[in-house]
């Protein structure tokens, strides 16, 4: 890892050059429920368009399909100079990324987006690399890949914002999926802070359905520093020639009305009736929604198999606008919206109250811990039985089966998360082959304690090994802290002096225990590296205990 280093900085300070010399575009800035532009104190209404090729919207981004592949579209020049002009034509003012790289260069397609006066708002996570309904973790990997994504984007004035999870709970059994997504706002918020980067929200993008309002509720309660900076809403509820009373706008608007940070349309725009006659666009940007919603982000740009494309792109790379396109234009051209200048607008929202644990509604306001490899580096050290590097992910699911069974004894509690209770674990955020050393370690120090006629406690079918324990003196307090069962709160994590372990994605395999999240496990450690190397890189990020 460390012979990545002089590359490693070469591109991020590549990145920072790139977006430094790009054109500069008013920033957006948030002032109690509102978006306004920085410099003259207009309010801003989001005119967006879901801009990302081969990429399922529309509910489908918040669970694994098992393929790890994605188009940048901020990646792609020529690409972007084919397609603002017909954004300029919708009059977009803002595009949603769902899945960037933060490796690549961005910084033609931002300067052509600026130039247009276009802004961004991109998710942090990737197909593989997310936080998952059913099996939700807040991980090393998971940081360093969300860090990567700030890193790539802060720097560019056009950057509106980031959003830590689209609809990642989506239904009652897995509201407590809510508690990480919660975390990584948090931790997003207080890397931007400590980053020095100018103010940039982090917020979440929810569907429309039952738990809408405890959702609602949960991301904006409780300390500022830990609640969202907006919130997106993924609606489809204006199909056709319906109205504002029949589409529930009208009753959305009135939940909305007392919360206290911007709220938008993060996806719009139902397709059961084709062509879309967006009749919703006039409601949306008019007079009783304005007060209350910052304008939207109509779903999609590209045509998709799911036929909710605007623009339809030809096996010769050429756009042809869809009956869509027109359809959405000629709306779009009819609404002015206006609203306060900042100067004369004073907040009155307050945050709301937060959900009590029920039969729908299962995170509590505690969060999971913040990732930071170096603890987890500590922890190994100080292990003797560790599970072997490169086992794969059959057998790391399988001796996680195995190890974690209660009958065996309580092997996992320091790897445990449970956003139900508010238990986690002290190193329930290190990676898969970090958590399943320190559940074999468990077993091995019980049956060497009670059990003599265990004569090879640390084998586990030759997947694990003996060492000899070699803590750094600045590991005592961490491990301390954590205690011989790793039940403990850390707050006292060492400095990183090299390369880190943090590595893997989560995973929705059929071993992990549903909400408490082991023995779920990470994948992708060659890819994530990079990841990882960047977040060590970019100033020691991952320490925010």
């Amino acid at each position: 890892m460390k012979g990545n280093g002089y590359g490693m900085k070469a591109m991020v300070a590549a990145t920072w050059f790139a977006a430094s010399t790009v054109a500069q575009l008013d920033p957006i800035v948030i002032k109690g429920s509102k978006f306004f532009y920085k410099t003259n104190g207009t309010e801003f209404f989001m005119k967006g368009i879901a801009y990302q090729q081969g990429f399922a919207g529309n509910g489908s981004t918040s669970t694994i399909s098992g393929d790890a592949s994605y188009i940048d579209p901020l990646a792609n020049a020529t690409a972007c100079a084919r397609d603002i002009p017909y954004l300029q034509q919708l009059q977009t003012n803002t595009i949603r990324t769902y899945a960037i790289d933060p490796t690549q260069d961005h910084s033609e397609c931002m300067r052509m987006l600026t130039d247009a006066g276009i802004y961004v708002i991109s998710d942090l996570g990737e197909p593989l690399t997310s936080i998952t309904s059913d099996s939700p973790e807040w991980n090393a990997a998971l940081y360093a890949r969300y860090i990567a994504v700030v890193d790539s984007l802060a720097n560019y004035t056009n950057t509106l914002g980031f959003f830590a999870g689209n609809e990642v709970s989506n239904a009652p059994n897995n509201t407590a999926a809510s508690a990480f997504v919660k975390a990584a706002v948090r931790d997003m918020k207080k890397y931007i802070e400590q980053k020095k980067y100018r103010p940039i929200g982090v917020g979440y993008a929810t569907n429309d359905d039952d738990t809408r309002t405890e959702l609602a509720n949960y991301f904006n309660c409780g300390p500022a520093e830990e609640s969202i900076d907006f919130w997106g809403y993924n609606i489809y509820s204006w199909c056709g020639e319906s109205s504002y009373a029949e589409s529930k706008y009208e009753a959305r608007t009135q939940e909305f009305s007392s919360y206290n940070v911007p709220v938008f349309f993060a996806e719009y725009g139902c397709n059961k009736v084709s062509p879309r006659p967006f009749d919703e666009v006039r409601a949306l940007f008019g007079v009783n929604m304005t007060k209350v919603w910052s304008g939207g982000i109509v779903y999609m740009y590209f045509q998709e198999t799911n036929e909710y494309g605007l623009v339809s792109i030809g096996s010769d790379d050429r756009a042809t606008t869809l009956p869509d396109f027109t359809s959405l234009s000629s709306q779009i051209a009819q609404v002015t919206p206006t609203g306060p200048n900042s100067a004369s607008y004073t907040p009155t929202n307050s945050p709301q109250a937060c959900p009590t644990i029920n039969s729908t509604w299962q995170a509590v306001t505690k969060l999971p811990p913040t990732p930071n490899t170096a603890s987890c580096d500590c922890m190994v050290s100080n292990l003797t039985c560790t599970a072997r590097s490169g086992l794969s992910d059959d057998d790391l699911q399988s001796q996680f089966d195995y190890i974690c069974n209660p009958n065996l004894g309580n092997n996992c509690g320091g790897i445990l998360a449970n956003a139900s209770t508010g238990n986690y674990g002290a190193w329930s955020m290190c990676d898969a082959t970090q958590r399943l050393s320190w559940a074999f370690n468990q077993y091995y120090l019980n049956q060497t304690a009670t059990n003599t006629r265990n004569t090879n406690p640390c084998d586990f079918s030759g997947q694990a090994r003996r060492i000899t324990p070699r803590p750094a003196s600045s590991c005592a307090a961490v491990v301390s802290q954590a205690g011989a069962a790793g039940t403990g709160s850390v707050t006292n994590a060492p400095t990183p002096t090299g390369g880190t372990s943090g590595s893997g994605r989560t995973s929705s395999s059929s071993g992990a225990a549903g909400i408490v999240g082991v023995p779920a496990f990470d994948f992708g450690i060659l890819k994530l590296a990079v990841y990882v190397t960047s977040a060590i890189m970019v100033g020691a990020g991952l320490l925010l205990l």
